[in-house]
């Protein structure tokens, strides 16, 4: 366990799909020390790694903060779930391993809107230099990366009858949902292996717990950016022997994903000033 107000080169507050990445590049020369916090605990739970688990991990409060929408009014009035992962690895850890990437339009109507270096043409070589898919390597896919990928392990005699009837009735048949094309019935791939769950904390973290400059801390709860003349020199979070302060040298990466980055950054007084106010 930390030391109150400890020192690192870099800070990275969340160890989900996109935080065990970062922290394992950060600290992948040896010459940054890199603090990884997590709110929720190390990845040992057995249904983790077990991919069709992922429905007991769906209800566990300890792995899943079991977040909900506020009221839909188009579905009178309900609140809909919306999992995300408490654990190393986040929502990677908890999630049905299926492996899609994305329409490679909505990336470049990211960029459309301002966001630069989020186009398709930028991203995709990330994506390939993640991948080990096991149908090898080519202009839209990778072999030798951190992250595993697989087919399905057996196609079952309903799935392929499903399959069958949706291009007999003229949907067309896809192979591969992160090709060329998106639209059209098939099997998925996971990430998986040996019928296992590669999560980014398998993929990415795992290896990289060994280095010494890589410091994890579970039960980690972030409370709020340190700031100090408008930058964000450190962070404290909740442990289990209270409230603690981090501080980095050099950079904060805030990585709590779609929900938790936000909550973050306004717990510190970044964000619209009137919902701040209120």
């Amino acid at each position: 366990m930390l030391t109150d107000g400890a020192e690192f080169d870099f800070i990275v507050s969340g160890a989900g799909s996109a935080g065990c990445a970062v922290a394992a590049r950060l600290s992948e020369s040896g010459r940054y020390s890199v603090l990884l916090l997590e709110a929720g605990p190390r990845d040992t739970d057995l249904w983790i790694h077990i991919p069709l688990g992922f429905p007991k991990l769906f209800t566990d409060e300890r792995v899943n903060w079991k977040f909900e929408t506020e009221p839909v009014e188009a579905l009178d009035g309900r609140r809909l779930f919306q999992p995300r992962g408490r654990v190393l690895g986040g929502s990677s850890s908890i999630n049905g391993t299926i492996y899609m990437r994305g329409q490679p339009r909505d990336y470049d109507g990211w960029r459309q809107r301002g966001l630069e270096g989020w186009d398709w043409d930028s991203v995709l070589p990330y994506f390939v230099k993640a991948e080990d898919n096991e149908r090898g390597a080519d202009a839209l896919h990778g072999e030798g990366g951190p992250l595993r990928v697989s087919d399905v392990p057996t196609e079952w005699e309903l799935p392929r009858a499903m399959v069958a009837a949706a291009v007999e009735a003229g949907i067309p048949a896809n192979p591969d949902f992160n090709g060329p094309e998106q639209e059209g019935t098939g099997f998925y791939q996971f990430t998986a292996s040996r019928k296992r769950r590669w999560s980014s904390a398998k993929a990415y973290l795992a290896p990289a717990r060994r280095r010494a400059n890589l410091h994890v801390e579970t039960s980690a709860q972030a409370r709020r950016l340190l700031i100090e003349d408008s930058r964000a020199i450190g962070i404290e979070y909740q442990s289990p022997a209270g409230p603690k302060q981090a501080r980095a040298r050099r950079e904060i990466v805030v990585s709590g994903g779609a929900f938790g980055s936000p909550h973050l950054l306004q717990l510190s007084g970044i964000g619209p000033a009137a919902h701040l106010r209120a």
